[in-house]
């Protein structure tokens, strides 16, 4: 699981994120939400150790973030930021590859290679595996960096708004991917939504965040209350019971 133990995050007086107090258990799909400026992606950036914490423990497995080896927590966590910033003339295949290199430090294996083939066809890139980042779309790239992320095969995996640059289409199929990534090959994905309705949806579990804390975090019925919703975004919200669940209606 991931414990989060009076995590806490300062950049000035009026600007903080915590203290943080939260248990995610192991396995399935949970989704951050809350309104821009909550401390949705600062919190994931703390558990994938790309930002310091100011105070507090946080542990993934078991594992502390801030004292594993940087080799070892590799294989256990990986992490997708919302700002990619690959300028260099790569292949989708050959950005797949660099999610082995905690594995192979470079030297792909047949069951490297094998890997790497078995994500690119999980995102539909086969038909692009030999195309240059460059040549993308938005959202093509965007498919491309959560291949490389699942390519690393870490039990762990946190998303920083994996939707970002893709159509209504192409979203539902990514929350589709990530869904059956979480239980079908057993990973425990932590990301970053903006859309109440798509987090409602595909999650197992929802945490909901204001002003630098935990609101509430529960199961999707849990979270999915007008009266919950309307505090945290500060807009009324009233819930519909659509064919799939509860759907959210500014």
């Amino acid at each position: 699981m991931i414990q989060i133990e009076n995590v806490k995050k300062s950049y000035t007086s009026e600007a903080a994120i915590g203290p943080l107090n939260i248990e995610i258990p192991k396995a399935g799909l949970t989704s951050l939400i809350g309104p821009n400026g909550a401390g949705k992606s600062t919190t994931l950036l703390m558990i994938g150790r790309l930002l310091d914490s100011d105070g507090g423990r946080i542990t993934v497995a078991d594992m502390d973030v801030s004292s594993s080896k940087s080799k070892d927590l590799a294989k256990v966590l990986t992490i997708l930021r919302q700002e990619n910033h690959f300028v260099t003339r790569l292949t989708v295949r050959q950005l797949a590859g660099f999610g082995r290199f905690p594995y192979s430090k470079g030297r792909l294996t047949n069951e490297d290679e094998e890997i790497i083939s078995k994500y690119i066809d999980f995102l539909d890139l086969t038909a692009l595996e030999n195309r240059y980042l460059d040549e993308l779309s938005g959202g093509q790239r965007q498919r491309a960096y959560v291949a490389m992320v699942l390519c690393q095969e870490t039990e762990y995996v946190l998303l920083d708004e994996p939707l970002n640059n893709l159509d209504v289409a192409r979203s539902v199929q990514m929350m589709e991917h990530l869904k059956y990534a979480a239980s079908e090959f057993g990973r425990t994905i932590l990301t970053v939504l903006h859309d109440i309705n798509f987090a409602a949806k595909y999650s197992d579990r929802i945490c909901a965040m204001k002003h630098g804390r935990i609101a509430a975090f529960g199961t999707v019925d849990e979270i999915m209350k007008p009266e919950l919703l309307t505090d945290i975004f500060e807009t009324k919200i009233e819930i519909m019971q659509g064919p799939y669940g509860p759907i959210a209606v500014y």
